[in-house]
């Protein structure tokens, strides 16, 4: 599910999209999707497709956090929490740094973008 929430974030023109392993790390995820959304407006758009194709396959999301301010939302799957951050937010909060440890996934058919 990561890989395709990552996609699905993707073809809402979410920037430099990376999925991170957590299970070795903590017991609360298996796995973190990044996104940078360029303005709030978007990062809502994002969440909403989000949710729209999840929940389509039957996937229905446990709770989220910040969709109102449009600038840090996080939709929290259970097993995958996805992050959708501003560029400030992004930068400021920097959760590929806080989670160093955890390496990245490869996407399927592509390398992760850097």
């Amino acid at each position: 599910m990561a890989q395709l929430a990552a996609q699905l974030l993707e073809d809402r023109k979410g920037r430099d999209v990376r999925v991170l392993d957590l299970r070795a790390l903590t017991p609360v995820t298996d796995y973190f999707v990044i996104a940078t959304a360029n303005n709030p407006i978007q990062a809502r758009a994002m969440a909403d497709y989000l949710e729209e194709k999840l929940g389509e396959l039957g996937v229905d999301r446990h709770h989220v956090e910040g969709y109102q301010s449009g600038r840090w939302i996080l939709l929290d799957y259970g097993s995958v929490v996805i992050h959708v951050f501003n560029p400030e937010e992004r930068d400021f909060y920097n959760l590929e740094r806080l989670w160093g440890d955890a390496p990245e996934v490869e996407r399927q058919g592509m390398a992760a973008s850097h």
